[in-house]
């Protein structure tokens, strides 16, 4: 739980005229239902999900979901929309655990080396990779900016 950071001009581009053009008092509930839509696309599993947004464009998550996975995932859904700066997750997790850590990609990364700096083996990419389904559909195509899930080994 928690304030996460992400870089805003980097992400899926979710936002067009509709959501940018929107007078004001439109423009967030409109954000916060693409951003809904988005998580829904996606599949990711919750029991319930509120999305809004703070006048200052942070994206505030509250809801329940069943474990800690589910709710880092819908983070970093929500997270890595080009747009996004940061997200507050609300959320309650009905089977606590211990949050995974996270990595923001640099240029020249890729999953390999990842996983050989936070595991010591660069074989263990595909961890990385399934922790970050269905965000990722590719080991090969992840960008600058993108903030990855890196799941403790236990």
């Amino acid at each position: 739980m928690g304030l996460f950071s992400f870089i805003k001009g980097a992400g899926k581009k979710l936002f067009g005229k509709k959501e940018e053009e929107a007078p004001v008092e439109e423009k967030a509930t409109l954000k916060a239902s693409a951003l809904i839509a988005h998580v829904q696309e996606l599949g990711l599993a919750f029991k319930s999900l509120k999305i809004s947004l703070t006048a200052d464009g942070t994206v505030v998550l509250d809801g329940e979901v069943e474990n800690q996975a589910d709710a880092e995932k819908i983070v970093l859904a929500v997270g890595n929309v080009d747009g996004v700066e940061s997200v507050d997750n609300n959320m309650t997790v009905e089977i606590p655990a211990p949050e995974a850590k996270y990595h923001t990609v640099e240029k020249g990364d890729w999953l390999s080396k990842i996983a050989k700096e936070y595991y010591g083996d660069a074989t263990k990419f595909n961890i990385i990779f399934e922790a970050n389904k269905p965000m990722l559909s590719d080991p090969d195509e992840i960008y600058p900016g993108q903030v990855l899930r890196i799941p403790n080994l236990d």
